[in-house]
């Protein structure tokens, strides 16, 4: 499940990914997330709740495909993107892969998450 998160700071936007995502579940998110690039640039806290369990029927392959795609189509709209988790896994994903993303990648642990929004704002 992806569900923006209402509480942000001015030009923050954030999402909070919890349980299975879907291909459906991304489907749906794509037109909030092209409504958060309409500002030209991207300040993000992406939440991975302690009950995320990956990927369900056609979410990877989904993820990937939007996910290539809005990188492409909006490089240079990413200025930070916060990784909010108490999930292992994730942080060392993050920091193998953070190079991927363009702009600033920062993990903190979700008792952070007052952190997060402000570093995301800064």
């Amino acid at each position: 499940m992806i569900e923006v998160l209402q509480d942000m700071p001015a030009g923050v936007a954030g999402i909070r990914i919890s349980g299975k995502v879907t291909g459906d579940d991304i489907s749906a998110f794509m037109p909030e997330l092209e409504k958060l690039f309409e500002s030209g640039e991207l300040r993000f806290v992406e939440v991975i709740a302690s009950d995320y369990e990956g990927f369900g029927r056609g979410g990877l392959v989904e993820d990937l495909k939007q996910s290539f795609g809005t990188l492409i189509k909006h490089h240079g709209g990413f200025k930070r993107t916060a990784v909010v988790t108490d999930k292992e896994w994730v942080t060392h994903t993050v920091h193998a892969l953070g190079w991927l993303v363009p702009g600033d990648v920062e993990v903190f642990g979700l008792d952070e998450l007052e952190k997060a929004k402000q570093w995301a704002a800064g």
